[in-house]
């Protein structure tokens, strides 16, 4: 293999002569064989798009020369659109609070730019990662403003998602809005209630979830770009300052505004925590909802068996006609990773230091991952198992009915000891309810009917009471 020779404060190094990437780059690979895993390509686009707003505004101020810059933003475009992302070789998990990943970037892009002015990779002379690519910038504000960009192009996918399962909530609301079942409270009968209600209560939960996503993205909206190496700006042009962002908006289309205070926002992660917050939050509603559908669609014959959820495959290597909630069980292992990784990333808040954060790359990997998580569970359970569920809406009123779930109906007509007796024959006699009260004549079939009904059980008021007195 052809290599080429450079040089970095430690030494030198053989650099494959094809590779975009330099002597920075291939020392973070060997150093930081962690994960297997590499920048995912949101990141990747994040790192072009801030480097060519610096790139932009330095030009501007006349700090780079107008050639340079524009092969800079040539090379940069041309990574956005998802070329040379096979150049990004650093894993995500590294230290030096992501100047591996920012010093990946410099390389690929000034040997990109290198080539598009006629040279050779590795000429430095020609465009230089840090004296041109990486122009009044530092690791500690390029990063964590492209740490922001790649996680509001995340949170808008993963807002898509939830908008797609809340519709296929709301449309089983209304399908279902007439279907009276048993309600339950600590796993015991309670009360009557619709199945409509009850995706009703879930549509909730994900409409707030996705109110939650929308507060997300007004907090990642502030950057530090500017403020170099501790917020300060030192080494950055006033006029830079001010225009960099604006220049950053304009590229990414995202109303980015500068941090108020550079240097809090530069050493204080707390933001990523209380997005990793919100995020974890929809994945507690999304582990609650897969959680009710599984208990609601068991058995079919030995449990509740009052919905029946799509089957996806077969469920077992042994047990023939076995199918299993598999989609609602892929949503919960989900949330419980996301859940995971808003641990991890309120420890790694809490463990920065004076004027910088070192453990943003895995803030940042954690809060992606838990973004493309929460996205794929929802679209899983919108997709593949809410929009194909089927009510038994003969099992719903069977468990309804062989309950004794009607007898708070009851009570406001017969009393609360009255009904409780009705409890206790219907245990030892093995009759419904509604039979008993017939036989003892505390009822007529005529009040019952209209008592129970599925207004009367699932809206406040004591309906049919005005029938109950006429009798």
């Amino acid at each position: 293999m052809k290599t080429r020779t450079e040089h970095d404060l430690l030494g030198t190094m053989e650099v494959p002569a094809d590779a975009y990437y330099g002597i920075h780059s291939l020392r973070a690979q060997m150093n930081f064989d962690l994960s297997g895993l590499r920048l995912i390509p949101e990141m990747i686009l994040a790192l072009a798009e801030v480097k060519k707003a610096c790139a932009l505004a330095n030009a501007r101020t006349g700090h780079l020369d107008e050639q340079i810059a524009e092969a800079i933003c040539t090379a940069c475009d041309e990574i956005a659109a998802g070329g040379f992302s096979d150049q990004f070789i650093t894993d995500p998990f590294q230290g030096g609070a992501g100047t591996s990943a920012n010093m990946n970037s410099n390389e690929v892009i000034a040997n990109r730019a290198i080539e598009l002015l006629g040279g050779e990779k590795g000429d430095y002379s020609k465009v230089h990662p840090l004296d041109h690519v990486n122009l009044a910038q530092s690791t500690n504000d390029s990063v964590p403003t492209a740490i922001r960009v790649a996680a509001c192009r995340l949170l808008a996918q993963t807002a898509e998602a939830l908008a797609e399962l809340l519709s296929a909530l709301e449309a089983k609301e209304a399908e279902y809005a007439g279907v009276l079942k048993l309600g339950r409270t600590e796993m015991q009968d309670a009360v009557p209630m619709t199945l409509g209600q009850e995706f009703g209560a879930w549509a909730r939960a994900v409409d707030r979830d996705m109110g939650r996503l929308c507060k997300a993205q007004v907090l990642l909206m502030e950057v530090n770009l500017g403020g170099t190496a501790i917020g300060t700006g030192l080494n950055a042009d006033p006029v830079y300052v001010k225009e960099v962002v604006e220049i950053l908006s304009e590229v990414t289309g995202l109303p980015f505004e500068s941090a108020p205070d550079m240097i809090d926002s530069t050493q204080n992660c707390d933001v990523f925590a209380e997005v990793s917050g919100l995020i974890k939050s929809a994945a507690v509603n999304i582990s609650k909802i897969a959680a009710d559908l599984r208990i609601l669609s068991s058995g079919p014959r030995g449990g509740f068996g009052e919905i029946a959820l799509p089957p996806l495959q077969a469920g077992s290597s042994i047990m023939p006609g076995k199918v299993n909630p598999v989609a609602t069980e892929a949503a919960t292992q989900c949330a419980f990773r996301i859940i995971a990784n808003d641990v991890a990333i309120t420890m790694a808040t809490a463990g920065g230091q004076l004027e910088l954060n070192a453990f943003l790359p895995m803030i940042s990997h954690n809060l992606f991952e838990s973004l493309r998580l929460l996205g794929g569970a929802a679209k899983l359970l919108a997709e593949k198992c809410i929009n194909g569920i089927v009510a038994d809406e003969k099992k719903c009123v069977e468990h309804l009915e062989n309950s004794f779930g009607m007898l708070t109906a009851l009570c406001p007509h017969i009393g609360y000891e009255a009904s409780s007796n009705l409890a206790k024959e219907s245990t030892k006699s093995g009759k419904n309810i509604r039979e008993i009260a017939i036989d003892k004549g505390l009822l007529s079939a005529q009040q019952l009917d209209a008592i129970l009904t599925p207004a009367a059980m699932t809206q406040p008021g004591i309906i049919g009471e005005d029938a109950c007195k006429d009798s």
